[in-house]
């Protein structure tokens, strides 16, 4: 009976490695306690699997920040900047490399393929001097070992490792990062050959790259990674995981072919084609990984189905030779429906956190091995049929309305220079016009607040007042500080998807459902579990509110159709773009109440448009239709003189800038300055952008402050290859992570950079 856990959330069932990083970070707790919270959630989630039965279960998967950056630590690849001086890497040089420090600034942080999580970017040169400086893999095997569990060892695999990196500041942008092949493997020797002398049996390598569009080079490294490692990797058993979308038939082919390998993990519930490959031909005598539990969604597996599968796997790879295992790591799911005592019972019995998808996993084990158990399977099928026929899920009039958008491109019926022109005489902005992108800082007053009315412990009346007082500051300083298109920094939202599936009909919600995104920062998906619509106004009270405490425009500030979408647990009962077009609907009306109520400049923010974009080219051009039409359908009804921003950050845009462009914003703000300016190249390189455009200048997710000076070299940078009259000066994105004590001299520096270019510009008139 074998089972297999890809990888397994590690913030704890009730956040608790959250609270312990921000402590840790805040200065209120030592190293020691970080680690003996770190240590107590390990050995809870290593127990609670083995007591579930599961075979394979996965170590090194916990992480203090994420997977990538523990491997740049074991590899000892820290950029120069940090002043590491060689030894083992501890806390203070891997927090800096994550989160920069008083005089560094972070590494870039981007998504981890197509999901809401993200990862520090490795920075690689041909100077990199590479050296075992991390044995964290090692130490947590013995550490389960001592526990009486046996583990399997899982590490990010070299090959994937070095095409998830970029060159370092300085090199090369045409610098073949695979070039550092032989560079790395010695160290990956040293760890393989630590791990073999401590007792693992099973070490996972995984290699998520394989399932993207890969040339006959890249191909060709795996193939050379695995050859070169064979020798050290003889005595011990070795997985290849993939995950999150179909391995091409190419890459399994050098797959299915590497020396020195065990077995094989395929993602089968989002690559279903993969399952053809194997029909068509699987090494002998080597172990299939079937990850038909879904590890990015939280509805209850069709066991029966899954169970049909497994058999039809059996019989092309041999009896005893079938592992069932989660498509991808539990990581990107919530932990435990136990913590959700008051979640509707019909909807709670269609769903599966991480801990009911391990018993999932076991239970199809035992079922393929003939120990079928009939009650969880019967329990199972009655909850997909409950799901099937709930008179909840479908909405006929929302069905109609979507099936209505067909034959139009929704888009506005003037070009954007013209809008642009029609705007600029109602605002009447100066040249280099600042702003923020929505949120400021979420003091422990301000959440105590939402706490105590969710809770019912304050009435009404003290909470609109608590609410107001916020906006009121939040608007004073902007004011104070000469921002010119204010914010009223969302005081009454705890998270932006959140509080729009709150208040739009076929959403559910848990109370611990929280899921990481990067660091300690978890967000809490919403369930979209039927047809989607908008029964009353969501924003409209509020930001009338704060339009009412100013003579500066007022952004209204939405959520994006594409992002809500991208943001959520989705139903899997119908294609993803019918769902979007329904909340595209839904946002259209609060659009359109916003423009009624006064407010003028409306930011409808797509910040997860991207990160929603297929693995595989073949796919881009019909998710890049289906979500820019998205947004344009929110949109298309404004009158000229109505501003629309839109907001992305944190992805490679460049790819995908005609199809920005697409979007038809009015002014897009854009994270930039994480990235290394990643983002201006591309107008280096000949795009044309009419509308609007803010490229962050500072970056908000460091508590480093950055000067007035450095801000303004940023926007030079960007007068270098944007027009003037189409430049904003912006963040990189909200401030609801940061302190006051950060944000107030930030952004006083960002507005003062804002005026020092005016003025220039002005004198070189």
């Amino acid at each position: 009976m074998a089972s297999h856990i890809v990888g397994y959330p590690r913030m704890g069932p009730k956040r608790e490695l959250k609270f312990a990083l921000e402590s840790f970070w805040d200065g209120k707790s030592s190293a020691e306690e970080l680690q003996k919270v770190a240590t107590d959630l390990r050995s809870s989630i290593w127990k609670q699997m083995a007591d579930a039965g599961i075979k394979f279960i996965p170590s090194n998967t916990f992480s203090y920040y994420d997977q990538v950056l523990d491997t740049t630590a074991m590899l000892g690849a820290v950029p120069p900047r940090y002043g590491w001086n060689g030894g083992e890497i501890g806390f203070d040089i891997y927090f800096s490399m994550a989160r920069g420090n008083a005089s560094v600034p972070a590494m870039e942080m981007t998504k981890w393929f197509d999901t809401n999580y993200h990862y520090i970017v490795p920075e690689l040169g041909p100077d990199v001097k590479f050296s075992y400086a991390s044995h964290k893999a090692v130490d947590e095997y013995k550490e389960a070992k001592a526990l009486g569990i046996e583990t399997v060892p899982v590490i990010v695999g070299p090959v994937s490792y070095l095409l998830l990196s970029k060159p370092a500041k300085g090199v090369e942008k045409s610098f073949s990062l695979l070039s550092l092949i032989d560079k790395i493997l010695p160290v990956y020797k040293e760890v393989v050959a630590e791990l073999k002398a401590a007792g693992a049996r099973w070490i996972q390598f995984d290699e998520p790259k394989l399932v993207m569009d890969l040339d006959a080079h890249e191909l060709q490294a795996f193939t050379y990674a695995y050859s070169e490692l064979e020798a050290t990797l003889s005595g011990v058993h070795v997985l290849i995981e993939t995950y999150f979308a179909d391995v091409p038939a190419e890459a399994f082919k050098t797959l299915t072919s590497l020396k020195g390998v065990s077995g094989f993990g395929f993602d089968l519930v989002r690559g279903t084609k993969t399952l053809d490959l194997i029909k068509g031909g699987f090494p002998l005598g080597k172990f299939l990984f079937a990850g038909v539990v879904d590890g990015r969604n939280i509805w209850a597996n069709d066991l029966a189905a899954s169970l049909d599968t497994l058999h039809a796997l059996e019989a092309i790879v041999g009896k005893d030779k079938v592992v069932v295992s989660t498509s991808c790591s539990l990581l990107h799911t919530a932990v435990d429906l136990v913590n959700e005592p008051k979640l509707d019972k019909e909807i709670k019995s269609w769903l599966a956190f991480a801990a009911q998808k391990v018993l999932e996993v076991n239970a199809l084990a035992k079922a393929l091995a003939g120990h079928r158990d009939e009650a969880f399977f019967s329990s199972n099928a009655l909850a997909h049929a409950s799901r099937k026929s709930s008179p909840r899920v479908i909405n006929e009039a929302v069905q109609e309305a979507a099936a209505a958008l067909k034959g139009s491109d929704h888009r506005r019926a003037t070009n954007v220079s013209a809008r642009l022109d029609a705007q600029q005489k109602k605002l009447n902005l100066p040249i280099l016009p600042t702003t923020t992108i929505g949120s400021f800082p979420q003091t422990q007053d301000l959440r105590r607040v939402r706490r105590e009315y969710k809770a019912k412990k304050i009435s009404e009346d003290d909470y609109v007042k608590s609410i107001k007082e916020e906006i009121n500051k939040v608007v004073k300083i902007q004011e104070e500080l000469d921002i010119d298109v204010l914010v009223h920094g969302e005081p009454e939202r705890n998270d932006m998807v959140e509080y729009f599936g709150e208040q739009l009909s076929g959403f559910a919600f848990t109370a611990n459902g929280w899921v990481q995104s990067y660091g300690s920062r978890c967000v809490k998906p919403p369930i979209i579990y039927g047809d989607v619509s908008r029964p009353k106004a969501m924003t409209v009270f509020w930001l009338s509110m704060a339009q009412s405490m100013t003579k500066r425009p007022m952004k209204g500030m939405l959520t994006g159709p594409v992002t809500i979408l991208n943001w959520s647990f989705v139903r899997n009962d119908q294609p993803r773009h019918e769902t979007c077009y329904q909340i595209a609907l839904a946002i259209k009306d609060e659009v359109e109440d916003l423009e009624k109520a006064g407010i003028t400049v409306i930011q409808i923010d797509e910040a997860a448009l991207r990160e929603g974009l297929p693995l595989r080219k073949s796919e881009h051009a019909f998710y890049l239709d289906w979500a820019v039409h998205s947004f344009r359908i929110t949109n298309c009804g404004v009158q000229d003189t109505t501003q629309i921003h839109t907001h992305m950050c944190y992805s490679n845009f460049n790819d995908i800038i005609h199809s920005i462009i697409n979007m038809d914003a009015d002014v897009i703000t854009i994270e930039n300055s994480r990235s290394d300016e990643k983002l201006l190249s591309v107008f280096r390189e000949g795009v044309k952008y009419g509308a609007g455009i803010g490229p962050g200048v500072y970056d908000i997710h460091s508590p480093r402050i950055p000067s007035t000076e450095e801000i303004a070299d940023r926007i030079k940078k960007m007068l270098a290859v944007l027009e003037s009259n189409i430049l904003w000066v912006n963040p990189d994105c909200g401030l609801k992570t940061r302190k006051y004590s950060e944000v107030k001299p930030a952004l006083s520096n960002m507005v003062a950079a804002a005026k020092v270019l005016r003025t220039e510009l002005a004198s070189a008139k």
